[in-house]
């Protein structure tokens, strides 16, 4: 009975705690609209110029302003734009004259599938060679393992993206080139827009592997830097926990070494770790502007890049709107899995 009583208690406070973050999110949410609103204000350009051209006529700009609203006044602007967000409608972009949701829809699964297979690189590099290094401080696979982690992270991206292409795909032909497929590649129909996972559902293995094969370059290079930065976490946080007593106190009752590392070290060590991936996942879905440029990758990136060159405001605001609830999104749910790890955290 008391052990019903403390589960109720912990619902009760994992409830407030959820109504709590979420009125986060809505006011993070309106800061996003609010920042990006005033910035597209103040920047020295005009947007009726840049979609027209500047041979576009009096008339032609007139027109365009009116239709689009950008002769009203800003806080009119931002009033009417924020009517039309509350009931789901991101606006209309000025560079592709469709509505910027129906853009988001197109181009976010793209950046997702790169992210996610990014994340699994980083993931999979960085935190088995941090627990290396932990484990052999200031011996050669720590050594090592430091240095590779520092030319990771110090690495430009457009740098190794280039580096990679001109070996592995122009030199060995071990990988493709740019572009999610082989261009006599039969495309599958859209159902998710993750192209591994249309490929599988229209039952076509031969566009699968060639969709993966295009994934591998582009997710090596988008999670090199976030392996680099994984990698030294992980080794910093093992050492700490190592260092503490009740590690000392695991070893002289006999506990084998791989029992320590298990379940006492890993799992208090995840913590700040965690809090790490969740940054490095919520900036890989926010969109890799070069990766998705030299891999020719049609994701949000490569979409808001060229929407901001042309001044296409409600785009770039659309974007910037996504990333934000991505970010917001990805911390609520480290926060949740803070009390699944450790359950001495509270939410009350």
């Amino acid at each position: 009975m008391a052990t019903g009583y403390r589960l109720s208690l912990w619902v009760i406070d994992m409830f407030a705690y959820l109504i709590r973050r979420l009125f986060f999110v809505v006011f993070v949410v309106w800061g996003v609209t609010f920042a990006t609103f005033f910035i597209s204000q103040v920047v020295p350009a005009d947007p009726a110029l840049a979609a027209l051209g500047d041979n576009a006529r009096e008339d032609q700009i007139k027109e365009f302003r009116e239709r689009n609203g950008l002769d009203k006044p800003a806080y009119v602007q931002y009033a009417v734009y924020m009517n039309k967000l509350l009931h789901g409608d991101l606006g209309q972009s000025l560079r592709t004259s469709r509505p910027v949701i129906d853009d988001l829809r197109e181009f976010f699964p793209a950046t997702i599938e790169l992210s996610l297979a990014a994340f699994f690189v980083a993931l999979l590099i960085g935190v088995p060679f941090g627990v290396i290094a932990a484990l052999n401080q200031n011996r050669p696979p720590d050594v090592i393992v430091r240095i590779l982690a520092l030319l990771g992270g110090a690495t430009p991206v457009f740098f190794l993206g280039i580096l990679l292409l001109q070996v592995f795909h122009a030199q060995l032909g071990w990988f493709p080139g740019p572009g999610r497929l082989d261009p006599y590649a039969l495309t599958p129909p859209r159902v998710t827009g993750f192209m591994t996972i249309d490929t599988l559902l229209a039952h076509d293995p031969r566009t699968f592997w060639d969709s993966l094969y295009h994934l591998v370059l582009p997710a090596v290079v988008l999670g090199s830097a976030s392996a680099a930065l994984l990698a030294r976490m992980t080794r910093g946080a093992m050492l700490e926990v190592l260092s503490q007593d009740y590690i000392r106190t695991a070893r002289a009752k006999g506990a084998s070494n791989s029992a320590v590392i298990l379940h006492h070290a890993a799992k208090n060590a995840a913590l700040p770790v965690l809090t790490v991936l969740g940054g490095l996942l919520g900036g890989l879905l926010s969109g890799a502007v070069l990766t998705e440029t030299i891999f020719s990758w049609p994701g949000i990136g490569r979409y808001v890049t060229t929407s901001a060159s042309s001044l296409d405001f409600p785009a770039v605001m659309g974007v910037t709107l996504l990333a934000g609830l991505v970010y917001a999104t990805i911390n609520l749910a480290v926060d949740l899995l803070y009390a699944y790890i450790d359950p001495r955290i509270k939410y009350g």
